[in-house]
């Protein structure tokens, strides 16, 4: 089912997400909508507050449209290690569409 994306300034992108007790059929369910969402708006990737939810979720695919998808989802994530290398993306957000900046970001990292 595709989601409504908030914009901003919606209030609701502030909000704090709440992890995650359990990985159960409610979960399963919303990561599979937030990813029909994300590609269907199109984007890279998609963190549930984007779509109403306060829960600590993420979706993303960083495949190129020519290669294969490799979606990913990240429950209550959380950031163990960088790399010290440096890389800059274009990047832009699906909840300021048409804003778009180059950003410097570390080339590699850990997530738990």
């Amino acid at each position: 089912m595709i989601l409504e994306i908030l914009k901003y300034p919606d209030k609701r992108l502030r909000t704090v997400a709440k992890p995650v007790e359990n990985v159960n059929s409610e979960i399963k369910k919303q990561v599979k909508d937030m990813f029909e969402t994300m590609y269907d708006a199109p984007g890279i990737g998609l963190a549930a507050i984007q779509v109403g939810v306060t829960k600590n979720v993420i979706v993303m695919d960083l495949s190129r449209s020519a290669e294969k998808k490799n979606p990913l989802y990240f429950v209550n994530p959380e950031l163990i290690t960088n790399s010290d290398n440096n890389a800059a993306y274009e990047e832009g957000c699906l909840s300021v569409p048409g804003q778009f900046a180059e950003i410097n970001r570390p080339d590699k990292c850990k997530v738990k």
